[in-house]
């Protein structure tokens, strides 16, 4: 059975609302640093789905890495230094890197030495960041004059969020063919369909995206 990617319900970050939300946090308010941790669990989701394939999937899960990421992230948030959300995405991003970096050493043999590669820290980086890069297809279609524009990041965060108010199914096959780049044939493997279902369920997934202003530009 494939493991799904976790629903958090959480709001979009707005920009009138990060700055006192980050001031309050660094003045020792847990609530409001919890919330502020709390507007990038679903972009955290779907990156760790991404690099948990069925070799580990069944030793750890996507929702228990957020977990340990948003706990670390709580632990040391005195040492987080900037003063945006791009920067405090990326803060968050190198935490989930160096968690799964210590979860595919824990329950990846070690005596595969082909394995072990794929495991280094760089290694993970450059996957982490090329389906990070991956998320941002999903804005190909959005049109908006630049001044209007969010960074980047933000752009996938607020993806994020959009796709975690999916029904899980369509998360996790936009997820799938999007973020992982996986045939259908290899999705129905994954999500333990035939290819028909998964093609049907991947139009749903897009009939649904596009309700919430962004359509997937794959075929």
């Amino acid at each position: 059975m494939a493991t799904s990617l976790a629903q958090v319900n959480t709001d979009q970050p707005d920009a009138h609302e990060f700055q006192p939300l980050l001031d309050r946090a660094r003045q020792g308010d847990l609530q409001a640093l919890g919330q502020l941790l709390q507007w990038y669990a679903n972009y955290l989701t779907i990156l760790a789905t991404s690099q948990l394939d069925r070799r580990i999937r069944r030793r750890v899960s996507p929702s228990d890495v957020v977990q340990e990421v948003l706990l670390a992230a709580h632990r040391d948030f005195g040492d987080f230094r900037g003063n945006s959300q791009p920067e405090l995405l990326m803060w968050i991003r190198r935490i989930l890197i160096n968690t799964l970096h210590r979860s595919f050493e824990t329950h990846v043999k070690a005596g595969k030495r082909d394995i072990r590669r794929e495991v280094s820290i760089d290694a993970i980086t450059q996957s982490v960041d090329h389906s990070a890069g991956q998320l941002l297809t999903l804005i190909q279609d959005r049109v908006a004059p630049p001044s209007a524009r969010m960074s980047a990041e933000e752009d996938a965060l607020v993806l994020a969020n959009q796709l975690g108010r999916l029904r899980p199914a369509y998360r996790d096959v936009i997820v799938y063919r999007v973020v992982q780049g996986l045939s259908f044939d290899e999705i129905g493997e994954a999500m333990g369909k035939s290819t028909t279902a998964v093609r049907m369920l991947w139009l749903r997934a897009l009939d649904a995206f596009k309700v919430q202003g962004s359509v997937p530009n794959v075929d």
